[in-house]
This record gives C-alpha cells, sequence and structure tokens, in this order.
C-alpha cells in the first residue's frame, strides 16, 4: 500500500475541484493522502468515461508506482513498442518505432481504454466527495473566500478553486470575463481554438474474437490508416478481445470557422452518416470497418472536434486551472491525460509546499506550479500540434514530412527526441522517489523537504 504523508499540523485549505475528469481524480487522491478538504463538482448526471483507447508511458509511472496504481493498470493492459502505418489499401508505407521510450524510463509503453484507467482511478476517490449535476455557471471571490454558483441554484465556497472542467472549462471562462473587465488578461487568451480535424471513436468487443488472432498476441496491434479523402484511422487491439478504433477527418478552412462555436466535448451525438461513409473500407486486421463498428455498443461511439490552444493565464488570486482547461492538446501526440495528470501532481506539489493558507501562499504555490508546468507543457503541445500533420495529415508537404520521419529519420534523432520528451517525469513531493529506471535523462525533483532527502539519502532512496 503507497505510504501517506506525515500529519500535518498548518492549517490545510479547503479546495473546491470542477469536473470529474482523470486531472480532476488523480488530484483527489493526493489531495487524500494529504489528509487536505476537497469536493469534487461534476455537470453531469453521471460520468461516463467516453473515448477509446489511451497510451501512457513512463513520464507517468513513477508517480502511478508511489500510489500503487502502476501495477493495476498494467493488468488491464497492453504494451506496444511500434505504431505500424498503411495506406487505403492496408498496405504499409512504413513503421514508428516507440522502443526508445522504454530504453529511456525502464518502462513499456502501455495501450488501454479510457474506462479502465477512470474506474482505476474513481475507486480511490470517496463517492460522497463527488457531487453531480453541479453545472458552474458563474464563480466569484468575497470575504477571503472563493465561491462557486451553479445551475440548481446551490452555491458552495473554498479557499481554493481548480478549474479541470474541460476545453469549454466555466471556471476559465468565470475568470477571464472577470480579468477582461479589468483589462488584465493577454487577448490571445479570449480567442478561441484552432480546430483541424474532427473524429468518431469507440470501443469494440467482437463476438467472435478468433476472426481476429491479432487479439491473442501479448502485445498491442496498434495501426494507422491514412486514406486518400483527408481521412485517417486507427485501430488498437486492446485486453478482454476489445479493438479500439477512431476516424478523423482533416477539416478545410471553410468548415473550420463554422466549428469556432461548438462544443468539442466527448459526447455520443449522432454519427451515423459518417459510420455508413466508412463502413465498406478494409479493416488492417482483417474484414471491413463495417464489422468493427457493428461489434461496438452504439452508446458508447462518441464524436468530438479535435481542438488545440494552449492559455497563457492559469491562475489568478484563489483560482488555478487544470489540464484542458488551459491547455487541450490534439491526441495525436498522446499527450492529453498524461499531462492533466502531470498538472495534478505538481499542483498538489506546490500544495504540500505551502506555508500557510493565507492569500500570499496561495498565490505562490499557483505561481510555482505555473512555473513547474506551462514551459513542458508548451513543448508538448507543439509536439502535438507536429505529430497531427506528420502522422494525419493529407497535404503534400505532411505527406514528404511522414515519409521522411517513418522511413528516413536516423535512429539517433528518434531516440533523442524521444528521451528530451520523457525527460517530465514529475513525483509525488512528499512520497519516497522511485529512482531511474531508464538510461535517459529526468528532470530534478522539485518540492521536496531537506529532511526528506536526508531521510532517502539513509535508506539508499535516490532523490532525482
Amino acid at each position: 500500500m503507497p505510504q501517506h504523508a506525515p500529519p500535518s499540523s498548518k492549517p490545510l485549505p479547503e479546495v473546491l475541484i470542477v469536473g470529474a475528469g482523470i486531472g480532476s481524480l488523480t488530484l483527489a487522491i493526493l489531495l487524500e493522502q494529504l489528509n487536505i478538504p476537497y469536493h469534487i463538482f461534476e455537470r453531469a448526471a453521471e460520468v461516463k468515461p467516453l473515448g477509446s483507447a489511451m497510451s501512457f508511458g513512463g513520464h507517468i509511472f513513477p508517480a502511478f508506482e508511489q500510489l500503487g496504481i502502476h501495477k493495476e493498470l498494467v493488468q488491464v493492459s497492453k504494451p506496444y513498442t511500434k505504431i505500424d502505418f498503411f495506406n487505403a489499401n492496408c498496405k504499409s508505407i512504413g513503421t514508428h518505432d516507440v522502443q526508445s521510450i522504454k530504453d529511456a524510463t525502464g518502462y513499456d509503453l502501455l495501450a488501454f481504454s479510457r474506462p479502465s484507467l477512470y474506474e482505476i482511478l474513481r475507486k480511490r476517490v470517496p463517492a460522497h466527495k463527488i457531487h453531480f449535476r453541479k453545472k458552474v455557471l458563474r464563480t466569484e471571490e468575497k470575504e477571503g473566500r472563493v465561491i462557486i454558483h451553479c445551475s440548481d441554484n446551490s452555491a458552495y465556497s473554498g479557499d481554493i478553486l481548480v478549474g479541470a472542467d474541460g476545453a469549454h472549462s466555466g471556471v476559465r471562462q468565470s475568470l477571464y470575463r472577470r480579468l477582461s473587465e479589468e483589462g488584465s488578461i493577454p487577448k490571445s487568451d479570449l480567442e478561441g481554438f484552432s480546430i483541424g480535424y474532427t473524429t468518431i471513436v469507440g470501443v469494440a468487443t467482437p463476438a467472435n474474437p478468433e476472426k481476429y488472432p491479432q487479439l491473442k498476441e501479448e502485445n498491442s496491434t496498434f495501426n494507422q490508416i491514412l486514406y486518400d479523402d483527408n481521412c485517417n484511422c486507427y485501430i488498437i487491439t486492446l485486453p478482454d478481445n476489445q479493438i479500439s478504433w477512431g476516424f478523423g477527418t482533416q477539416l478545410p478552412k471553410a468548415t473550420l470557422k463554422e466549428m469556432q462555436f461548438r462544443n468539442s466535448e466527448w459526447s455520443p451525438e449522432s454519427s451515423d452518416s459518417m459510420l455508413k461513409e466508412y463502413r465498406d473500407w478494409p479493416c488492417p486486421l482483417g474484414g471491413t470497418m463495417g464489422e468493427i463498428f457493428d461489434a461496438t455498443p452504439k452508446d458508447l461511439i462518441s464524436k468530438v472536434f479535435l481542438e488545440e490552444k494552449i492559455f497563457t493565464t492559469w491562475y489568478h488570486s484563489r483560482t488555478v486551472l487544470l489540464g484542458d482547461a488551459c491547455h487541450k492538446l490534439h491526441p495525436a501526440g498522446g499527450q492529453g491525460a498524461a499531462n492533466a495528470i502531470k498538472d495534478a501532481i505538481v499542483l498538489a506539489n506546490c500544495l504540500y509546499s505551502m506555508v500557510d493558507i493565507s492569500p500570499e501562499s496561495i498565490t505562490a504555490a499557483f505561481k510555482d506550479y505555473y512555473r513547474q508546468r506551462y514551459s513542458r507543457a508548451e513543448e508538448a503541445f507543439k509536439r502535438s500540434v507536429l505529430m497531427a500533420k506528420v502522422l494525419n495529415g493529407h497535404k503534400w508537404t505532411e505527406k514528404f514530412a511522414r515519409n521522411v520521419f517513418l522511413n528516413h529519420q536516423p535512429g539517433w534523432l528518434v531516440k533523442g527526441s524521444l528521451y528530451k520528451a520523457y525527460a517530465d517525469r514529475p513525483q509525488i513531493a512528499w512520497l519516497p522517489l522511485i529512482e531511474n529506471r531508464g538510461n535517459g535523462p529526468v528532470i530534478p525533483q522539485e518540492n521536496r523537504k531537506d529532511d526528506e532527502c536526508k531521510n532517502e539519502s539513509a535508506q539508499k532512496t535516490k532523490c532525482l
């Protein structure tokens, strides 16, 4: 069982968390460890972890190992070492080798379903601390407290408000309105998202798994197919005879303007016309895509517009943002949920380092959180933008870049790029640190206390 932080004699802040996503649950688990009082407010009546396959590497797993989560995730995952690319006729056009990620971190790269991870995290959060049907309409600060006002006319107050309510965060919008009225927010933060793709995803469970022998393999089969009409598809085999799939379409500029005000949250909205269009297309696992669609529960098929944006204002006074609320990444880079978890880890570390709950201490903690996370989230954002173009793009320049990336890129360059991307592995500051098991560099751990590092040194545990 994971250890907890030692009891604290200093006052503890009351934390309000808006949104019950993966980043929110991670933060809640960490606040449980610190005995910091908190409550989660979720606008939905229940949370359905829609989406498709997810993938994590060693930049998350040291912290998961500290919490005892890593072993559970391994049990519901499959490792993979490469991504195979095909053209519209399912003929190979190249392979992206990701073995260097394991070399760098010492952990397998794992593929798993989003619901599997969500359930692992959710069961660690007491049910009475998650409040559903709580859509936040506005926030305010009054008499040294931050207050959220919900659509059911309820209101709640605390010392700290964490906006982790997605790309169209109500907390962020309310905060930005106040800052805009004061003239103290960059104009770029008030501009819309960049939207380049729309996608439809699901997880199939074939009635006859014998039809797909790849399901029996120990490693996940990770395939990416690029069709000829601005469309791409991925197929990933998962444990329990599941097949994760997704179809993405690169949108023309004329369409993008119409999308600027569309809500991009994952939702099972009507996708029948899109599915009909792709039914007869070949599946790299065998048969047609229609057979995969038919094996997918209809209420778990979701459609989303893939938006991109990183905001520069992450906090003000008693309010701080986390995950998609402050950086929305294209999933091509596989970094969205991972960066939300990193946000939660670093924010919890900064709250752990607070000397008291005065406004000055809260601001100092938020400032430290921003200092540690913004530049690294920005790097992940840039990588995701680039990977979306290289792996999914249909322009001739993008096709050329993809061919070079898959077939002509020197091994040392691939290795160096992955080593740099996976150097950011934040761990939980108050728990014994996990040694670096790989041969790649690691960004030094922050928010450790001198006495903790001395104790670990005596126990021959490396402080990274």
